[in-house]
């Protein structure tokens, strides 16, 4: 009897999975952020942000839309940051700091009406590094990748999707020491296809 249950539920998961309506996309947009920190300056930097999603659909108004982001993020550095630091970073003596990211994205997506869903979810960024591959940068994603909770809305015009969402970090994205505090903060702005 005990063996039967897992068997049902996958079986049961197994059909669930192949009545659910998937659409995929294309999307590209702009990626309005900032890193908190008395390092830092208190304004948004522009960056931008590229890739494609699935959205697998669990009902009339429930879906899941996992997506996969190039995203960069910049920011300028404060005066305080040479003094910090001391020089630590070649780049942040023009004042701005570039940080390029693979984001994945998962968000549950409610559908208010035909033309507008509120969507939430985790966000998983890994940092990628120009030094080392797609493997290496992947392995070093839960030492220094970023956590955020994502919120926002999607309006669907056809196969047109425009998308607005705020994110905010959740972990310190300072690995060099304890001096100061760095947490993200991201407003995402895009135009998605779907096909």
């Amino acid at each position: 009897m005990k063996a039967r249950l897992p068997l049902f539920l996958a079986l049961l998961f197994i059909g669930q999975a192949s009545m659910a309506q998937f659409k995929l996309g294309v999307k590209a947009g702009t990626n309005i952020s900032k890193i908190d920190g008395k390092s830092f300056k208190e304004e948004f930097g522009y960056g931008y942000l590229l890739g494609g999603y699935v959205n697998v659909g669990l009902g009339s108004k429930l879906s899941v839309q996992p997506e996969v982001l190039f995203s960069q993020s910049q920011s300028k550095v404060d005066n305080q940051f040479s003094t910090i630091y001391q020089d630590a970073f070649a780049d942040a003596s023009s004042g701005k700091v570039k940080l390029n990211y693979l984001s994945i994205p998962i968000v549950l997506d409610y559908r208010l009406n035909k033309l507008l869903s509120l969507q939430a979810g985790p966000q998983f960024s890994i940092l990628m590094n120009k030094d080392k591959n797609l493997l290496q940068n992947g392995k070093a994603a839960f030492d220094n990748g970023d956590l955020s909770v994502l919120g926002g809305a999607n309006i669907h015009l056809g196969k047109l999707n425009v998308t607005g969402r705020y994110g905010v970090g959740l972990n310190n994205l300072n690995d060099i020491d304890d001096k100061d505090k760095w947490k993200s903060q991201s407003i995402q702005l895009s135009l998605g296809i779907t096909l």
